[in-house]
């Protein structure tokens, strides 16, 4: 055996261990994020959404406070069940964080204008797993692409 092959068969069985545990540590890291996708789904589902379609007294007293009344309470609370079902949905995963992320944002901005930033981080903590599940699941936008336009 040569020098040259000798090496090469070195680093070719050394390679391999190594290749075994990137696929490992993706497959651990795909599993956490979906794990992080069924958590945020349970949150805006029932911690968020359901207080407000349900007219929870917290939430009705917020929503007037702002002047947006039951109609933007029960808008709102159904955007936020949406995007938590959405998120489950591997084909609609991507858009639904950007769209949940939207909410966020607009969440952030009524906390500072009208409730003087009393729970302003809360949406921007929420911000930063949306953020990460609309860019490690873009591939689903692709996805959804080209089913729309087979639809069309």
């Amino acid at each position: 055996m040569s020098e040259t092959t000798a090496s090469l068969a070195a680093t070719t069985s050394a390679a391999a261990p190594r290749s075994a545990s990137a696929i490992a540590r993706g497959r651990r890291a795909r599993i956490a994020l979906r794990g992080l996708q069924v958590l945020l789904a349970l949150f805006y589902g029932i911690a968020s959404a359901l207080p407000k379609l349900i007219a929870h007294p917290s939430a009705a007293d917020a929503f007037d406070e702002l002047g947006w009344g039951s109609a933007g309470m029960y808008t709102i609370g159904a955007l936020e069940l949406a995007g938590a079902v959405a998120l489950l949905v591997p084909v609609l995963q991507s858009v639904a964080a950007v769209a949940l992320g939207a909410l966020m944002v607009g969440a952030f901005v009524v906390q500072v204008v009208v409730f003087d930033g009393q729970n302003a981080a809360t949406p921007l903590i929420l911000l930063v797993p949306l953020a990460l599940i609309a860019w490690k699941r873009r591939e689903s936008n692709t996805e959804l692409l080209r089913l729309a336009r087979r639809g069309a």
